[in-house]
Formats: C-alpha cells, sequence, structure tokens
C-alpha cells in the first residue's frame, strides 16, 4: 500500500512539472516573437537592423512625382541615377535597357522598407504609366504602347521597394528616351545621284516634354548626360512661350501648339535646367558629367 501511494505521488508530480515546461516554453516563444520591436518587416532579415528595417533613409516630401508617388529625397552624393536606351527589336516593339548606378534591382523585397540604392523602375509614356520594371533589360510590345494611347515620349523612374520614388533635389531620379528616334526613316535616295545624301546625325538623348494647363509632363526630373554627346528636346506647349537652356544659353520660340525641337551638344559639365520662360516652368535638369 505504501508503495502503490508512492508511485501514485511520482506520477502526479510528473504531470504538475511537464505542464509547467509547456508553460514556459510558449511564453518564451511569445516573448521571442515580440522582443524584436513588434511586426517584422520584409527586411528585418540578419544583418539588417531596424533601422533600416524602419525605412527611414532619406527624407520623406510631401510632393509627389506626378502620378501620386510621393518624393524621397536623398543627398546627390551616392544617390541612385540611371540612363535610358531603347532600340527597335527584330520582331516587335522595342528592346529597352536601363543602366543604373548607386543602385540595384530588388524584386524579391518589392512592398518591403525603403532602403538606399534598392528597388524597382517605372516606365512612363508622355507621362503616361507604363509598365514596372524589375531588372535592367526590358522588352516593350508595340501593342502595349497601342494599348497605352500610343506616344514616343518614354521616361524610365527609379523607386525604393515602399513605392516611393527616389528623389534629388526635389526632383524625381529618371532619364528619358524616345521612341520616335530609333524607328526615323532613312533618307531618301536622290534621284540625280548614285548615293543617298549623308544623313543627319540622331542625337544621342531625346526628351520629349509636354506643356498643358501650366502642368509639365514628365513631371520635372534630372536626366544624366555624357560630355560631348547630343541632346534634343522636344517640347510643345499649349500656350505661346519660350524654351531656355540654362548654361548652354540655347534659345527657341514654342508657337502654342506645335513641337520644337532643340538641339546641342553637351560639352560642358554640371548641372543645367531647362525652362520655360514666360511661364517660368521647369521642364528638367540635365547632369553632364
Amino acid at each position: 500500500m505504501n508503495r502503490s501511494r508512492g508511485h501514485g505521488r511520482s506520477d502526479r508530480f510528473t504531470r504538475t512539472a511537464l505542464r509547467a515546461v509547456t508553460v514556459l516554453t510558449a511564453g518564451v516563444l511569445v516573448f521571442g516573437a515580440s522582443a524584436c520591436g513588434g511586426r517584422a518587416t520584409t527586411h528585418h532579415k540578419p544583418g539588417t537592423s531596424h533601422e533600416q528595417a524602419g525605412g527611414s533613409v532619406g527624407r520623406l516630401l510631401t510632393a509627389d512625382d506626378g502620378s501620386g508617388h510621393r518624393l524621397r529625397q536623398v543627398d546627390a552624393k551616392g544617390a541612385p541615377a540611371v540612363t535610358v536606351a531603347v532600340r527597335p527589336d527584330s520582331e516587335d516593339g522595342w528592346n529597352v535597357h536601363l543602366s543604373v548606378r548607386n543602385f540595384r534591382f530588388t524584386p524579391d523585397s518589392v512592398g518591403g522598407a525603403a532602403l538606399l540604392g534598392r528597388g524597382h523602375a517605372r516606365l512612363f509614356l508622355d507621362g503616361r504609366p507604363l509598365a514596372r520594371v524589375y531588372g535592367p533589360w526590358y522588352h516593350l510590345p508595340a501593342s502595349l504602347v497601342r494599348s497605352a494611347g500610343g506616344g514616343t515620349g518614354l521616361t524610365a523612374r527609379l523607386y525604393a521597394d515602399d513605392h516611393t520614388a527616389w528623389a534629388v533635389g526635389s526632383a524625381p531620379v529618371q532619364a528619358a528616351a524616345s521612341l520616335a528616334a530609333t524607328a526615323q526613316p532613312s533618307a531618301p535616295v536622290d534621284p540625280r545621284s548614285e548615293t543617298a545624301p549623308p544623313a543627319s546625325p540622331r542625337p544621342d538623348t531625346t526628351l520629349e516634354i509636354v506643356v498643358s494647363h501650366g502642368r509639365v509632363s514628365p513631371a520635372p526630373g534630372r536626366t544624366e548626360i555624357e560630355k560631348g554627346r547630343t541632346v534634343e528636346l522636344r517640347v510643345r506647349s499649349d500656350r505661346a512661350d519660350t524654351l531656355h537652356v540654362h548654361g548652354y544659353d540655347k534659345e527657341s520660340r514654342l508657337p502654342a501648339g506645335k513641337t520644337v525641337s532643340l538641339t546641342f551638344t553637351a560639352d560642358r559639365t554640371g548641372l543645367f535646367e531647362v525652362e520655360t520662360h514666360e511661364s517660368d516652368l521647369l521642364l528638367t535638369q540635365l547632369v553632364v558629367r
């Protein structure tokens, strides 16, 4: 009898101890999940600090990029940068190449916190959203251009993972190119000669800008240009105005409703603003390096 009572007390002690261990383990798991600062973020991985996970890089401005995405301003030194090149595809549409600096594409982190030099790009056609891009190459089908309403002014803009637009000097980090410039017809053959007349050299960079009701499309940004390259500005305004390139002292009249082309060689380095005189609108900024 004494031996049976002893076994009963031992069994009850064992069950009580197991329940205590279970409760203690659950408490440790709950505490461990919350001790890291609460809700986890996409970027809170080994080697990533709490400050990075919070996406506090740069300064979030109240202004947006013209398409509803707020600007995230960073210092010019070490800021993300992009250039865009377009060439016709042999089968359909165009092949778009984005060359980036101080930036890398992070498709696996889209929707997470903003980390400097990471994110994705968006393409705009004459200021209208066209596509989101997660790498340096993108095939742009002709059908997509037609469904977007057509146009020739292609703009590539860089965004953080949280969909804010990277900005320097309150201007989005972006670059522009023209689809029309990549598919110009060859010069006609002079029937009085055996050879065709030399064609005019195509500009290295073409920016297409539209001014309507006091708004600039695409939204003013910065375009990086290599020194010595040829730049063509194609501008259309709904009111008569004057186009002016600061630093190069290039000007052209803008008749209302007509597209005006202004071409020059970027032979000076620095930051140069392009604006209208009468309406005093900033059209774009050229960074020549």
